[in-house]
């Protein structure tokens, strides 16, 4: 049985297919630039860091340095994810569609790909702190490797909530010199967050991974799913509560929490493991999670 348009990756009619060339369409889609809500979950907890750890607004250019490091890094991990998944991803009801799995792009290409996104990145470099940049140097190894956890472990989750919120320490080096312990707690509970939501999201897969012997947290936790996302949202409000409490955050920061437990206990409520159909609507809410985040930030300052 075909899956629920809902869980398909690609859209039909949307606007790579309508406004960008039929040579440009396949790379686009292989960077997610037709789905940029993963650019938004790195982003706005990085836009969070600049601003509660440093105390103040942060600067235009530094703002644009990070968020065209969130895109081009993103885009990085998409491509070298469906480079090792691709004869899995041709399996899968959401994902037979992507480039690599549909043949669109060849192997070559979407190298080529991947090596001019790493070399755009490259060139922010020389923009962030000498300290920045080797944090950022270590996160590239951490994110070509990723897609392979889900071979031998249940965990590619937390390995991915490790590497995909990693500009929040870099966002506490290029502010202040130093990692913060506030950046820290924010770091870990970004990485409580992403364990939840992507736990949430697997499910959409889980059937398929099953089938294909591959490994995730949805399919370890099976149908106790919504305890243990449920715990991983509760982390994430006492992380991120801690590092309120450690950079000396005003109360509008955690009357701001106050919204966004509301709606992690809003997914959760949604959320049935035998019924994966919500999963990537309720995975893609967690942007306005996001957004809260960096407004109680930013009224932490005030």
């Amino acid at each position: 049985m075909p899956a629920s348009p809902d869980l398909n990756d690609i859209r039909a009619h949307d606007w790579v297919s309508t406004r960008l060339p039929r040579s440009w369409q396949a790379y686009a889609r292989l960077m997610r630039l037709d789905r940029p809500i993963g650019t938004w979950l790195t982003l706005l907890p990085t836009l969070a860091a600049l601003i509660l750890c440093a105390g103040r607004i942060a600067q235009v250019g530094t703002v644009l340095v990070f968020a065209l490091g969130a895109l081009l890094m993103r885009s990085a991990g998409c491509c070298i994810n469906d480079i090792l998944d691709r004869r899995f991803d041709a399996q899968v009801n959401r994902t037979r569609q992507r480039p690599l799995a549909n043949g669109s792009l060849s192997l070559n290409q979407a190298l080529a790909c991947l090596v001019v996104l790493l070399l755009l990145a490259a060139t922010l470099l020389p923009l962030l702190q000498p300290l920045t940049v080797l944090l950022a140097l270590g996160c590239v190894p951490l994110t070509l490797i990723y897609p392979l956890f889900k071979r031998f472990t249940h965990w590619p989750q937390a390995f991915l909530g490790a590497v995909f919120n990693w500009g929040v320490l870099m966002a506490s080096v290029e502010t202040t010199g130093s990692l913060q312990p506030s950046a820290l707690a924010l770091w870990l509970g970004c990485l409580f967050w992403q364990l939840g939501y992507d736990t949430l999201y697997a499910y959409s897969d889980r059937d398929d991974d099953l089938k294909m012997g591959l490994r995730s947290t949805a399919t370890l936790f099976a149908g106790r799913g919504k305890t243990w996302i449920g715990g991983f949202y509760v982390m994430t409000l006492l992380c991120w509560c801690t590092a309120g409490l450690l950079a000396g955050a005003n109360p509008g920061f955690f009357i701001v929490l106050l919204p966004i437990s509301l709606s992690l206990a809003y997914q959760l409520s949604q959320f049935d493991p035998d019924s994966p159909a919500p999963c990537n609507e309720l995975f893609r809410s967690n942007v306005h999670v996001g957004v809260l985040l960096l407004a109680g930030a930013s009224v932490a300052i005030v």
